[in-house]
């Protein structure tokens, strides 16, 4: 009996603790959402509370504006590329760390994550000039290779864990019957790797869409922001539309969000299948 209600207590601080946490993180997008549906006035005397009545204006103002869509369709370039170099450059890259021999293979992998120790903000200045010496500064180039750089090594450490799973036992039937290391690749061990290639290309969709300090950093033209960089298009010298960020920033955060709730459970598979050994 003590034991039963040892376990339901724990429960009790279990279930408290995720519910407050829970309230923590959706309590900001709660009033993000609704500060959208406010005027300004409002949002300055009651910050906090319901939009009475909710102006859906703000939205439909900002998603037919032309900045907004021109923000939009460079976003959704510069990921879909970025994404797919970084599946391609990781499947080659994690194939050759787990299934080919050859001297000093550890080390190269080792080098690879040697990566995640230097973070971006520590490359700014390195990353300006290289991007500049390259010739493709304020171009959408810029965003996409430094994009890519910095995922692989996360990405490769991902892959290859996942790839070193999948039996021998297939590749050594694939050579029996002619299949060469490219074919084995894109025809065996790609469809096999479906999770853990969704995990990557999710995170680097959401963290490419997301990304602000980048193209900050590369891109000067205001026809190449994307959207995080599109919100200082309401942003006056002396007046700011707050309600107008607010819409702008929820409408920015719908893409991302959906696209993890509808690939969350490859999410969860792909950051796991490769830590599982036989």
């Amino acid at each position: 009996m003590r034991g039963v209600k040892r376990y339901g207590f724990s429960k009790l601080i279990i279930y408290s603790f995720l519910i407050f946490w829970s309230l923590v993180t959706i309590f900001p997008l709660m009033v993000t959402v609704f500060g959208g549906l406010k005027t300004l006035v409002q949002l300055r005397t009651d910050p906090f509370g319901l939009p009475i009545p909710p102006r859906w204006e703000n939205y439909l103002e900002v998603f037919t504006d032309a900045r907004f869509l021109r923000n939009l369709m460079n976003s959704l370039i510069i990921m879909v590329i970025t994404v797919g170099i970084d599946i391609l450059l990781v499947g080659f890259a994690s194939y050759a760390l787990s299934r080919l021999v050859f001297p000093g293979r550890e080390v190269v992998f080792n080098i690879f994550l040697f990566g995640l120790l230097f973070p971006f903000a520590v490359a700014m200045l390195p990353l300006y000039i290289q991007i500049r010496s390259m010739g493709v500064l304020n171009t959408y180039w810029a965003v996409i290779i430094p994009q890519v750089a910095f995922a692989l090594p996360w990405h490769i450490m991902l892959t290859r864990n996942f790839f070193l799973q999948i039996p021998l036992e297939l590749e050594e039937a694939a050579r029996m019957d002619g299949c060469g290391h490219l074919r084995f690749l894109f025809t065996i061990m790609y469809p096999l790797s479906t999770p853990v290639l969704t995990t990557i290309a999710v995170l680097g969709m959401v963290g490419s869409w997301n990304n602000f300090f980048l193209p900050l950093l590369v891109l000067d033209d205001e026809k190449l922001f994307t959207l995080p960089m599109g919100v200082m298009a309401f942003q006056g010298r002396y007046q700011t539309d707050w309600n107008l960020v607010l819409a702008f920033v929820t409408l920015a955060l719908i893409p991302a969000v959906l696209l993890y709730f509808f690939a969350q459970r490859y999410i969860i598979s792909g950051l796991t299948g490769g830590a599982l050994k036989e």
